[in-house]
């Protein structure tokens, strides 16, 4: 077994997916030290995470809708909000709404890189079977990420509506990824044709979000404002 070629193939669509959220933030990139540590913060949270899963299942058992809802999607989610809750929501840099979907996509996709890294190994990978799980897990994360992002972004800078939209941040992710484990386990054959609208409406959501989350900053309104007086200046 080759290991590097095998790391990078695992590692790769985390890190461009990171790239490619981190670059969408038109006016304040955040700081390349502290997306890096919430990406550490979210490789590290796997294995508290397995541990914890393990426990519930002996609990609880494994039932489709538990696996799916609650030992998946309730226990990642809720651990991933947790860091972003308590690390970031109060953080400095966190200065515009787009900011919390930079952060909760970099734990979220330390958090899948790993889990990527594992599954290459225990499963001998091919390339194509970790092209599929980058199109489906990982992009998966980081959608969830998105989603807990925006909705933490509104809580951080709408305070009269501060609890709502930190339960948003933390259920809608839940659910949708209790939804996408939920899919995988039902439909044995023929899931791809359930899994493409789902991942198609959650790319489009998500996308929407990250425009949404960037024309609600304080520096999108500056520019806006200087533009009109180029224009009073030019005409």
């Amino acid at each position: 077994m080759h290991i590097m070629p095998i790391v990078l193939a695992a590692v790769a669509p985390g890190l461009a997916l990171l790239s490619y959220f981190y670059l969408k933030d038109r006016y304040a990139p955040e700081p390349i030290h502290l997306v890096i540590r919430m990406f550490v913060f979210g490789v590290l949270l796997v294995y508290p995470t397995m541990v914890l899963q393990q426990a519930l299942i002996q609990e609880f058992g494994e039932g489709t809708l538990v696996s799916s809802f609650f030992l998946s999607g309730g226990v990642e989610e809720f651990l991933k909000w947790l860091i972003l809750y308590h690390i970031i929501l109060r953080h400095e840099a966190f200065d515009e709404p787009y900011d919390g979907i930079v952060y909760a996509v970099a734990v979220s996709l330390g958090f899948a890189t790993l889990e990527n890294i594992i599954y290459a190994f225990l499963n001998a990978s091919s390339f194509s079977a970790l092209l599929m799980r980058a199109l489906l897990p990982v992009s998966g994360h980081a959608l969830f990420g998105v989603m807990m992002g925006y909705y933490m972004g509104k809580a951080k800078f709408s305070p009269n509506h501060r609890y709502r939209y930190l339960w948003f941040s933390m259920l809608l992710p839940m659910l949708w990824h209790g939804g996408f484990d939920y899919i995988l386990l039902v439909f044995k054959t023929g899931w791809v044709w359930v899994m493409l609208p789902f991942m198609a409406l959650l790319w489009i959501r998500s996308l929407w979000r990250v425009n949404r989350a960037n024309s609600y900053s304080p520096l999108h309104t500056v520019t806006v404002d200087e533009k009109i007086k180029m224009n009073e200046i030019g005409s």
